[in-house]
This record gives C-alpha cells, sequence and structure tokens, in this order.
C-alpha cells in the first residue's frame, strides 16, 4: 500500500526550521503530522511510521478480508478515539508535561557529529595479466611425415633416392616455418593484450587516484564544517554565557521552539530584552479557539459500515480554551527561567497574541488576550505541578478577559519601543554628588541625567528602565520611563526643570499635552523649587505627578544621595548673569 509524505519548512522569525510531513496510508485510513528540527531525524521519523503502517496492513490482507475489514473499522474508531483522547490530555496537561521535561539546551547535542557517510572509492581489480597462449608443438624430424620410405626400387636407383629424400627435407623445413611464425604471431598477441591490460589497469588507476583525492577533498571539507559548526555552537555558548542581548534572544527562541507541543499550538514568537534589567518582553502566538481540537469519540456503526464521531460540547470546548493558554503561558515562563543558566532574565513579561477571524468584520486580525509579568525568584518559588493555572496566573496579576475565549483585546502590561530614535546614551551623577552640592546649580544638562539615574534606581525593584532624550531646553519629553508594574506601569514621560523660581501652570499644561502626544500613560515634572497653586489645580485629577524641590530631595535622601538645593544663591548667580549679559 503506497504513503504519501510531502515535507515542508517553516522558519520562526529568527529563522529557526522546523520540519513537518503529512503522512497518511490509505488502506489503513491513518494519518498524522510528523515534527523534527532536522531533516534526517524527520525521515527516520516517517520511514518508522510507514514501516509499521505498512506491517499493519500486511497483516490486516493477510486474514479473512470481510472479517478483518471490520474488525478493522473497530480499530480505526479505537485508534482515531485514543489518538482523540491522547491529544485532548496532552492539551489538558501541557503545563505538567513541560515542567517535567528540562528546557535547558545540550551544547554539546548541537553539535553535529555524524560521520561522513560516503564510501571512499574502491581500488580498480583487473586480475591477473593474460597469461600466453600454448604454442604448438615444434615439427620434430623423427615424426613420421618426415620418415622416407624406399622401395627396392629406390634403392637400387640414387636418383629417385635422393629426390624422396630431398622432398622429406623440404617439408619439414616448410612445416618448421609455419611453426615459427605461429610462435611469433602468438607472442605478438600476448604482448598486445598484456599492453592493453596494462594500459586499461593504469587508466583505472589514475581514475582512482582522482577519485579518492576528490573524496579526501569532500570528507576534509567535510570535518571542516562540523569543525566550524561546533566553533559556532561554543561561540554561541561564550555570548549567552557573557550575556549579550542578541545571543540570549536567540538562546531563548531556541528552547522555546525545541519546546514539544500539539501540532495545534503554533511556536511563532518576538522578543525584546532590557540586557541592563534583564527584563525579557515575550509576545507569544496562541491558538485560536477554533483550531484546538473538538473530537471526543469515534464509533464504528457494523450496519451502515460507517465511523460516527462525537464531538466536545461548546462550554467542554471554551473551558479546554482558557484552560491551555493559562498553561501554555505559566509553560512558557517556566521554561525560560528554568533553562537560563546564565542568569541572563531577571523578569518575563508575556504578551499572548491570537490572530483570529473578527466576527464583526469577517477581517483577520491579531490581538493581545492576556498578558503578565513575572520575576525569576517569585516565579520559580511557585510549585506548578500541584497550581490552578488560572489562580496562579491571577495571582501573578496577570490581565485578560474572564472567558479567554471570546477573543477579547487587552492592553499588554508593557511593549517597550526601543526605535526612538531621541534617545541618547545616559552617564551616571549621583555618585558626583555631595552634600555641598547646590541642585539649583547644576548644568542643566546634567541635572536631566541625574533625574534619569534616581528614577532607575526607583523603577528597578520592578524592572522598569529610564532613556535620557535628545539634549533640548523647550518643554519637550527630557526622559522616558517604561514601568511593567501591572498597577502603575506603563510609559511615563518626565520632565526635569532646574528652576530657581516657581514653576507656572503653562509648564503643567505642556506636560499634559506631552502625555497625550506620547500615549503615555502618565506624565512627571520635578524641579528644584516649587509649582503655583494653578499648576497644582490644573494638574488634580489627571495622570500628572507634581515633584517639588523637596520632594526631589527626599527621593535622592532615600537612594543614598546627598546634595542641597538653595534657590536665593541660584537666583543671586541668575541675576549677576543677567546684569553682565546685559552690560
Amino acid at each position: 500500500m503506497e504513503t504519501s509524505f510531502p515535507v515542508t519548512v517553516t522558519y520562526s522569525a529568527r529563522g529557526i526550521p522546523t520540519y513537518r510531513s503529512e503522512v497518511s496510508h490509505d488502506g489503513l485510513r491513518k494519518y498524522t503530522v510528523i515534527r523534527a528540527g532536522d531533516p534526517d531525524i524527520l525521515a527516520k521519523k516517517v520511514l518508522a511510521q510507514v514501516l509499521q503502517w505498512n506491517a499493519a496492513w500486511e497483516k490486516l490482507s493477510a486474514s479473512e478480508q470481510y472479517k478483518r475489514l471490520v474488525e478493522s473499522r473497530k480499530e480505526i474508531a479505537i485508534d482515531r478515539t485514543s489518538e482523540a483522547q491522547r491529544l485532548l490530555e496532552t492539551l489538558r496537561n501541557i503545563l505538567v508535561g513541560g515542567i517535567e521535561q528540562d528546557a535547558k539546551l545540550d551544547w554539546e547535542l548541537r553539535k553535529v557529529r555524524t560521520p561522513f557517510s560516503v564510501s571512499g572509492p574502491e581500488k580498480p581489480n583487473l586480475g591477473p595479466e593474460p597469461a600466453p597462449r600454448p604454442t604448438p608443438p615444434a615439427p620434430k624430424r623423427s615424426d613420421y611425415r618426415y620418415q622416407v620410405k624406399l622401395s627396392l626400387f629406390d634403392r637400387l636407383m640414387a636418383h629417385r633416392k635422393k629426390v624422396k629424400l630431398a622432398d622429406a627435407e623440404n617439408r619439414f623445413d616448410a612445416d618448421m616455418s609455419t611453426w615459427r611464425d605461429e610462435c611469433a604471431a602468438l607472442s605478438a598477441e600476448h604482448a598486445s593484450e598484456l599492453k592493453a591490460h596494462r594500459a586499461k589497469g593504469a587508466m583505472l588507476q589514475e581514475e582512482y587516484v582522482r577519485a579518492l583525492a576528490k573524496w579526501e577533498e569532500e570528507k576534509t571539507a567535510y570535518r571542516e564544517d562540523q569543525e566550524k559548526q561546533h566553533a559556532e555552537v561554543d561561540q554561541m555558548r561564550a555570548r549567552y554565557e557573557a550575556k549579550s542581548p542578541d545571543a540570549v534572544i536567540e538562546y531563548c527562541e531556541r528552547v522555546l521552539s525545541n519546546s514539544d507541543y500539539p501540532e495545534c499550538i503554533p511556536r511563532e514568537f518576538d522578543f525584546d530584552l532590557n540586557h541592563e534589567t534583564g527584563v525579557l518582553l515575550l509576545n507569544c502566538k496562541l491558538p485560536p479557539p477554533e483550531d484546538l481540537p473538538r473530537l471526543a469519540e469515534v464509533k464504528y456503526v457494523k450496519t451502515t459500515d460507517a465511523l460516527s464521531e462525537q464531538f466536545l460540547s461548546d462550554a467542554q470546548c471554551t473551558r479546554l480554551y482558557d484552560d491551555v493558554l493559562y498553561q501554555i503561558t505559566l509553560r512558557t515562563i517556566h521554561e525560560l527561567f528554568q533553562s537560563d543558566s546564565a542568569t541572563a532574565l531577571s523578569t518575563v513579561v508575556f504578551n499572548g497574541l491570537v490572530t483570529s477571524t473578527d466576527k464583526s468584520t469577517g477581517n483577520e486580525t491579531t490581538v493581545c488576550v492576556l498578558s503578565v509579568q513575572a520575576s525569576r525568584d517569585a516565579f520559580l518559588a511557585i510549585n506548578l505541578a500541584k497550581v490552578d493555572p488560572k489562580a496562579c496566573f491571577r495571582q501573578l496579576k496577570g490581565v485578560g478577559s474572564s472567558k479567554l475565549y471570546s477573543i477579547t483585546p487587552i492592553a499588554p502590561i508593557m511593549e517597550l519601543q526601543r526605535d526612538d530614535q531621541r534617545f541618547v546614551p545616559s552617564y551616571e551623577v549621583a555618585e558626583r554628588l555631595n552634600e555641598g552640592h547646590n541642585l539649583a546649580l547644576m548644568d542643566w544638562e546634567d541635572f536631566e541625567h541625574l533625574i534619569r539615574e534616581i528614577f532607575e534606581k526607583e523603577f528597578s525593584y520592578s524592572g522598569g528602565e529610564v532613556k535620557v532624550t535628545q539634549a533640548s531646553r523647550d518643554g519637550g519629553v527630557d526622559a522616558v520611563a517604561f514601568d511593567p508594574d501591572p498597577i502603575r506601569g506603563g510609559k511615563i514621560v518626565i520632565q526635569a526643570k532646574r528652576y530657581a523660581y516657581t514653576v507656572g501652570v503653562s509648564a503643567v499644561r505642556d506636560l499634559y499635552g506631552t502625555v497625550l502626544n506620547e500615549g503615555a500613560s502618565k506624565g512627571i515634572v520635578v524641579t528644584t523649587s516649587d509649582y503655583g497653586p494653578d499648576a497644582y489645580e490644573f494638574a488634580n485629577g489627571k495622570p500628572l505627578t507634581l515633584l517639588s524641590g523637596s520632594n526631589l530631595l527626599h527621593l535622592l535622601g532615600k537612594h543614598g544621595v546627598k546634595a542641597h538645593i538653595n534657590l536665593t544663591e541660584a537666583r543671586k548667580i541668575a541675576q549677576e548673569r543677567l546684569g553682565r549679559a546685559s552690560s
């Protein structure tokens, strides 16, 4: 019975290939999908499955046709039921099945060690050289042919005797000449055969030498490719252990790509890593509800010679879908932390994305349906083998609708945007300060970096980060904070006002406009002075925080930074500079 197994390959966002083959058997009415990360392994799996099915078909055909046909239908129903139940059970235990496996990459197993499979050329073997052909026996004078029989008359007549003796001698000489010619011809023929044999041997030897040289070259190139691949693995390992961002992301993608899931679960990821804080943002593709299996049981109906399929109810499907998504979320975070031998990750932010058809528009859309943040130590302290996935997700303060199967979009806990061209490298300022430094007299650019530094310390416990924007003295954005906290977090714009005089309401209005334009969740303005009553009144009820000079000194002191603010001194120096400029 013929089988078919076309091979296709898909690539992840980072170019990691996954090979798959749809294998079917017409006689057994069997169908399955086999996946592997290597084409050779895939071929072996496919061959093993084909051999198994062929053996089953031969066994089926060898028995009584009708009885075996009925039995085979029953077996198909049992097999399909078993497969359906196995798949449903696998989905219900995705989390437990995942945490039982060691997700760490085995660097040595990643090294290709397959021996060079091409056999070397065989040495030519022409056999022995052609032997000389046997020569005919030489004529002998004693042979009967050369004997002369003399009659009495011949004896009496000398002339007749002489003629007969001469004839015998001539026959012998002629035969001897013929024999010599035959021997010479045989010798020449043998010499020609030897020459041809040796020429062919030389040609085959030359071909063998060339083939051997080519084979040795291919074998050397194969070994060099293996050594190169081994070196690349070692380099990748070294870069990962050095916590190189690209290497960490590639490592995480390989870990998740190697994780064994049913075919209905997509394995597509997009990563972003803050290497300074160890916060990994993961956008993970999740299946839409219609991709999960509904088949629960298959029965064979003998009267109609047909298979009857029974499916999960809608309520069962919705419960299964929600449970699967929560399990995938927890298992993915577990695999990332458990495999992270370099401890490059301090926090994982998981955003689950679903691509499905919007029933209101009929168009395909991709939305985030759940989002959760987990820190390394807190997450690894959870006993995932005994948790209720949904309850655990809620305990981690995950965000998602109460019914995930409704595909209700939610705002992710964190979406880091690292392509903002305004960001510039930061530098440390706080360590240079002491009680004698008047913040109101600081260089305005140093003041912005101080604000960035102190807010980074403030947000560090939750895995946040703060970026300084390009220098400008106008009312734009001086710094941007990305806070992953699920309650207060999001994008926060910060303005630093190193003022000696009161900050007016116009500056606060500008900040509010910036918050709206940036799509930020909050705005903070920090000054060395204070704000007027109208500024506080405007900020009331809006996502704005006004930090005065006293608030700033308290925040600095909280993180061990000592300084003071003397507005009188700052105003005096400002007046002196103004006077010098006007003169």
